[in-house]
């Protein structure tokens, strides 16, 4: 059986590619323990600096595999419910640790973003889309509730409103509305898609990595948080962040007018 999730290395840029292109790069329980060792292995890389996250061939990803759902239908409605709910938790630790990670994580979509695809495209911290590209929540449409932090960061996103709507109505959408609605960074046409994303992500990799994975935490506890309680995080993470030696690094720059040059360090 290939892999059905592949890393890539290109200098301080990890590239992770969601690989069944034959199955439109759908979530089976092969991918999903791949895509925890993958987003492990990179968060304790200290040379990688930024991570992009790509679907193999023309998708991104078309959520669940519903092949793999349709022979849990053979069981018992209380054994199903215990199989589909241990399924379920084994994506909770990728989606962690991409929100965890002080590497920025890049979704590059091209193609279909469904279900867990369009969860998956939520929690990386910034997305392009080719203009290709094409969202559904899609979980209504199977008699089935989001999963993956969709819930979490839909309404984050777009609203409480404008999520019931997607969540409930599962309707799909292009790339223009999802730049509009916020969902993503950036659209471009679809040949330019991996030359935008490689462009960002070597920006990001050049950057202070340090001091992004501090504002990442800061923003995750953001709505969450009392104004005091985030004036003190501020505090603790801008103090954190002035014993890096990005942060002397960036100063001496400063005041002797030239680029930085950052370490992640």
């Amino acid at each position: 059986m290939p892999d059905t999730v592949l890393t890539t290395r290109k200098g301080a840029i990890a590239t992770v590619i969601l690989n069944r292109p034959a199955a439109l790069n759908a979530l089976d329980e092969a991918m999903t323990r791949e895509l925890e060792e993958a987003f492990t292995t990179l968060e304790a890389d200290a040379s990688v600096r930024a991570v992009v996250v790509r679907g193999a061939a023309e998708h991104f990803m078309a959520g669940g595999d519903l092949k793999f759902f349709y022979r849990g239908l053979e069981l018992p409605p209380a054994e199903r419910r215990r199989r589909f709910e241990l399924f379920v938790h084994k994506v909770h630790p990728t989606i962690l640790t991409i929100r965890r990670m002080s590497q920025p994580v890049i979704a590059s979509v091209r193609g279909a973003a469904a279900g867990f695809g369009m969860s998956l495209v939520m929690a990386c911290d910034l997305a392009i889309a080719a203009d290709d590209a094409f969202f559904t929540l899609a979980y209504s449409l199977i008699g089935t509730s989001p999963d993956g932090s969709g819930t979490f960061h839909l309404p984050r996103i777009v609203g409480m409103k404008k999520a019931a709507e997607m969540a409930l109505l599962a309707e799909r959408f292009d790339a223009a509305t999802a730049l509009a609605l916020g969902l993503v960074n950036k659209v471009v046409p679809v040949d330019r898609l991996e030359g935008e994303t490689e462009a960002l992500a070597e920006r990001l990799a050049a950057g202070p990595t340090h001091a992004y994975g501090n504002t990442k935490r800061l923003l995750g506890r953001a709505l969450s948080s009392t104004l005091e309680a985030q004036l003190q995080a501020e505090a603790e993470s801008f103090a954190d962040c002035t014993a890096s030696e990005d942060f002397a690094e960036g100063v001496r720059a400063f005041v002797e007018k030239r680029k930085p040059r950052f370490g992640g360090r």
